[in-house]
């Protein structure tokens, strides 16, 4: 690679480029010459750690920078004779700046010479008009990731520090638009015209400036609001093989915030653009794209916009956190923002560990999920509660990023594939699963009819399996096991119709109280079905106290057993 480089905006004569190389001291196979006629005029001089720019093209953008004129107040003439004052002035001032010289590019990594004063997480510009983010700071080189011109950037191409870091568009100005990994949008929508902008990394809320998980997040998914709560502030993992429902459990969850004024974020990281645009056509079908902002950054994209995306997605949910409301984010999947991770950090030569991973990866995730939290009064009381998913490979829960991301969450709940192939949607195994901090936000109503149902279930499934060797059982187990059915049967619900909190209490109520002997197995949610018909007709009032207070009294008790007996009797 030559020692020095000489842009020039014409092809120069030989005899000039003699006269460059003996001012510059070098032999004329240190120096090479190349056109740009972006520079108008003059040339631009890089020695690999330096640029002197002495082009028209700064000379221009300098002196219009310098001369602040209004031109309601000033007249023409005024105007052109101060730029040409200060386009004079500026002639024999070129520019100095670090700059450095791309040595290498290869799937979306480069490396640089010459960026000495380089930090990390700092934006690169490249030949002017494309990014990279700082990533790694060897002894002799610096170790970047491309964000625009994954094509266009070349080996030899000049790269400037910016003393920034990557920033996105934030603000109610994303609400129902897609956007990718940058926050450009992506749905044909137009230009979105942020009011302000956010840093895509940014410090997690520090301890003292969190407050209690104390209110609920509800998903109107009756296995989970009754068996594992979630409260907002809470980051709550969903983790199973694939086609388990993840996905869908997640969307259930947003499609259960219309009404209840809480901003919504999915991130799709690494999915097929088939998976994108189904989950878009969900969203909008449940009227759930108003409250919610779409960040997608696809398995066409590279590994670099893969990595980089939920971190977007979090600032953006940020913004609304800060501003006090309450949002729910859902990451789809951080498997595959691991797996984009790892590809990063080889392709930037460090060591890897298990399973090739790097040794970071876990602070990866977690700095990323420790964005999420209920803020204290003084600084809005806002909430961030995420549901970051992981795809598993042969139900193992137990292998590295699985591990990583149980021990950074608050719980999770775990998907079963052979729960789902036998007809129990959502598939969740409630012996697996769990919710460490959401039981103290869950309401009492939701507490009082739910507290013995995880036991049952459990019980149940244990039962059941020394039942399918043909073990004689007494009365007593056999009980156990239509129980078990039953309220099996009471947890499936389809996907996409999450239910109101009073409406699972109820259900709850009736099947786990002295009517589960009188409804049949086969007709649980015909018989849940026309309880709940019936209420509505003619106790509306039941639902509305359930709603308002979130209590279940004896006497609200004996009003839905009293509603319930004149259905099923």
């Amino acid at each position: 690679m030559a020692d020095f480089v000489v842009t020039s905006a014409k092809i120069l004569s030989e005899n000039k480029k003699r006269e460059i190389i003996a001012k510059l001291g070098a032999l004329p196979e240190q120096v090479s010459f190349r056109v740009d006629e972006a520079l108008i005029g003059g040339i631009v001089i890089s020695d690999g750690e330096r640029v002197l720019d002495a082009s028209v093209k700064h000379r221009v953008r300098a002196a219009a920078e310098n001369v602040q004129v209004a031109l309601a107040n000033k007249p023409l003439e005024h105007i052109l004779s101060s730029l040409k004052e200060e386009f004079s002035r500026s002639a024999e001032k070129p520019e100095k700046v670090q700059a450095g010289i791309v040595r290498s590019v290869q799937d979306g990594v480069i490396f640089v010479d010459g960026l000495y004063k380089a930090r990390i997480g700092e934006l690169l510009l490249i030949a002017g008009k494309h990014f990279a983010m700082a990533m790694n700071l060897n002894r002799d080189s610096v170790g970047a990731i491309l964000l625009t011109g994954l094509e266009q950037v070349r080996a030899g191409d000049a790269v400037r520090l910016t003393d920034r870091i990557v920033t996105v568009p934030v603000g109610d100005q994303l609400l129902g638009r897609v956007v990718g990994p940058l926050g450009d949008p992506i749905d044909g929508g137009g230009r979105i015209e942020a009011k302000s902008y956010r840093r895509a990394e940014s410090p997690a809320p520090a301890i003292l400036d969190r407050a209690k998980v104390a209110e609920p997040l509800y998903t109107g998914v009756k296995t989970i609001d009754a068996i594992v709560p979630i409260g907002k502030g809470q980051r709550e993992l969903i983790i199973g093989d694939r086609q388990t429902g993840k996905t869908s459990l997640a969307l259930d969850a947003i499609l259960n915030q219309k009404g209840k004024n809480v901003y919504c974020v999915y991130v799709s990281i690494g999915q097929k653009t088939t998976t994108v645009s189904d989950v878009i056509k969900r969203l909008k079908e449940g009227d759930a794209l108003s409250y919610t902002t779409v960040v997608s950054a696809t398995a066409s994209d590279s590994p670099t916009l893969q990595y980089v995306a939920p971190y977007t997605a979090t600032a953006i949910a940020e913004e609304w956190m800060y501003a006090g409301k309450d949002v729910l984010i859902v990451y789809d999947d951080l498997s595959k923002h691991a797996v984009a991770y790892r590809t990063i950090s080889l392709l930037l030569k460090r060591p890897a560990g298990r399973e090739a991973y790097p040794g970071d990866v876990f602070y990866i995730h977690s700095r990323l999920l420790e964005r999420s939290a209920k803020l204290s009064p003084k600084l809005g009381g806002g909430s961030l509660s995420a549901l970051p998913i992981i795809e598993t490979l042969g139900s193992d829960i137990s292998s590295y990023i699985p591990t990583n991301v149980i021990s950074i969450t608050d719980g999770q709940i775990f998907l079963e594939s052979e729960l789902f192939h036998a007809g129990v949607r959502p598939a969740v195994n409630v012996g697996l699963s769990v919710s460490r901090v959401g039981g103290s936000a869950q309401p009492k109503a939701m507490r009082k009819v739910a507290q013995g149902l995880k036991l049952d279930l459990a019980r149940y499934r244990e039962m059941a399996i020394f039942a399918q060797f043909g073990a004689d059982v007494d009365e007593e187990t056999k009980a156990l096991l239509e129980r078990g059915v039953k309220l099996t049967s009471l947890l499936v619900q389809p996907q996409g119709k999450p239910y109101p909190m009073a409406e699972e209490v109820v259900e709850i109520h009736v099947m786990t109280g002295k009517f589960l002997a009188d409804i049949e197995k086969t007709k649980v949610h015909a018989t849940l079905d026309k309880v709940l018909s019936h209420i509505r007709a003619n106790y509306p009032d039941i639902l509305s106290e359930l709603e308002k207070t979130g209590d279940l009294s004896e006497e609200l008790a004996a009003r839905i057993d009293q509603a319930a007996s004149e259905v099923i009797a």
